[in-house]
């Protein structure tokens, strides 16, 4: 079944836009919509979208994306069911469904040709991780803590526990795991907590004392370290991408950004930034940063600013799995108040592509588009394109 969606006089508007009063003709408003497109970076939206509809999703599921599959947690059968759609086509009939052990809930990624299905307690905490069979569903492996994907490789740890954000800050050991049968490969003893970056082949740790080490994923084996200023390290600080590393800290009062080298931590270049909130992410090559004035985006390799977009603060990030070669998926509010404007932002800067109707919601990025649910609490998959 296909939707078709008529888009008003206002898509690709930016969000402080309003419709011009009704004595204003609607060639003069067919022209104002074309350059307010021009001003937000890129040609005017397409007049339809077209989405693929997908499987019904009971309202209190969890829909997940992983690698080529659309994931659908049922909790209300006892034990719950996991199925596995064509993310791409999620129209068709399921790959497969297996029945998992109750949870809070559920997280996954892909490693290889395995899924890492990971189950949280009431807490938040990783209680344990089930590798399964990307093709059938079928498990492989468990392991009581959270694994995470390192491209083709698996390491294991013992996460922090945080009501707010449960990820990647870790404790205790990190182990490399062996994809093929859940053996410890390697172990490495944490003497604090730490921050954990999965990178494809590579992991990075550092030390809350600013003590950073990058393994290699397969067997442990260490390929440079060095020592980061003080800073609030986190899930989302520092960011790496390719072989850069960029780090917000405090500097002489105020804040900054520093660049440094991978594998061997040589410091590059430093920024001062603005204080206050600062949400980092890598986007197609480069570091985007949300702040209270705007969005912009740096070189991680230079700290040149690259492009500034003032009005991006307004726009907020769809979740989904974050890919530094990808460009972010943003949406904002449409003029009409219910409808969302869809915009991809990346090395060309921001580009609105289209319109999602109202009663859209709980929109995450999986593979070339999003997965949404709808009035009816379907599943439905939008293509997008990038800038």
């Amino acid at each position: 079944m296909s939707v078709l969606i008529e888009l008003g006089d206002d898509r690709g508007a930016p969000l402080e836009e309003r419709r011009p009063p009704p004595q204003v003709s609607r060639r003069w408003r067919v022209a104002a919509l074309v350059a307010a497109c021009v001003l937000l970076g890129g040609a005017a939206p397409a007049a339809r979208l077209t989405p693929q509809l997908g499987p019904a999703v009971p309202a209190r599921a969890t829909v997940l994306g992983a690698g080529p599959l659309l994931l659908v947690v049922d909790p209300e059968p006892n034990p719950p069911t996991l199925s596995a759609y064509d993310s791409a086509a999620p129209d068709g009939p399921p790959r497969w469904r297996v029945t998992v052990p109750p949870a809070a809930g559920w997280s996954a990624e892909v490693a290889g040709d395995l899924l890492l299905l990971v189950e949280r307690d009431q807490a938040l905490g990783a209680r344990v991780t089930t590798a399964r069979s990307l093709r059938t569903g079928q498990p492989v492996w468990r392991r009581p803590e959270r694994v995470y994907a390192a491209g083709n490789e698996a390491v294991a740890v013992s996460e922090v526990r945080s009501a707010s954000d449960p990820g990647r800050r870790v404790e205790g050991t990190v182990h490399g795991v062996d994809p093929a049968t859940g053996a410890t490969r390697w172990s490495v003893p944490l003497p604090s907590t730490a921050v954990l970056r999965a990178l494809p082949g590579r992991v990075l740790l550092v030390q809350d004392d600013g003590s950073a080490r990058l393994l290699d994923a397969r067997d442990g084996a260490e390929h440079g370290r060095g020592q980061l200023p003080p800073a609030d390290y986190g899930p989302d600080n520092p960011q790496v991408v390719g072989a850069h590393l960029v780090l917000r800290h405090p500097s002489g009062g105020a804040m900054a950004l520093t660049g440094y080298d991978l594998p061997g931590l040589a410091r590059r270049w430093q920024v001062p930034v603005q204080p206050g909130e600062l949400i980092l992410r890598p986007c197609q090559g480069l570091i985007c940063g949300q702040d209270e004035q705007g969005r912009w985006a740096i070189d991680p390799g230079t700290g040149v600013r690259v492009w500034t977009w003032p009005a991006g603060a307004r726009w907020r990030t769809v979740a989904g799995p974050r890919v530094a070669a990808e460009p972010l998926v943003v949406l904002g509010m449409a003029a009409d108040g219910r409808r969302s404007l869809i915009a991809t932002v990346g090395r060309d800067g921001h580009r609105v592509s289209a319109v999602l109707p109202a009663g859209v919601t709980d929109c995450r990025r999986v593979g070339a588009g999003l997965i949404c649910r709808d009035g009816r609490a379907r599943v439905t998959f939008w293509p997008i394109e990038g800038p």
